[in-house]
């Protein structure tokens, strides 16, 4: 599925993912620096009625907003590093794990061992971001 969004109709992009995702699924954003990866976990967040601000955990590696709703970034880990940490348990949570900068070892693993997993690629696109969801 294709979506292009400016950022005032984000509300269309979370409104498509609840109604293609599951309630439990981690989520692999996929896009450069500054694509919207945050923004959508914001747009996300704040249709799920969550208050405060809603940051990128560049580095603490994880926020939980409120219940069900949880945010990585793994910029700076690989595989082995993740699993060592001990952060795959987390996704034993329910809710959705937006996951930023995950790579496909993860990706492979996560589907391998049954998890409902899903991966959003955004793209600049004339104004717009592009968002191409694989579910």
């Amino acid at each position: 599925m294709e979506i292009t969004a400016s950022l005032q109709e984000l509300d269309k992009v979370v409104s498509s993912l609840n109604g293609v995702l599951p309630e439990n699924a981690i989520v692999f954003l996929r896009g450069d620096l500054a694509a919207g990866k945050t923004t959508l976990t914001q747009a996300i967040a704040k249709a799920r009625g969550v208050e405060g601000e809603v940051t990128s955990p560049t580095f603490s590696l994880q926020h939980c907003y409120g219940e069900g709703l949880y945010h990585y970034d793994l910029y700076r880990l690989d595989h082995e590093e993740f699993m060592q940490m001990g952060l795959f348990e987390e996704f034993e949570k329910p809710g959705w794990h937006m996951v930023e900068w995950g790579g496909d070892a993860l990706k492979t693993f996560l589907e391998g061992v049954g998890y409902n997993v899903a991966m959003i690629e955004i793209e600049p696109c004339d104004g717009k971001r592009k968002y191409t969801i694989e579910y």
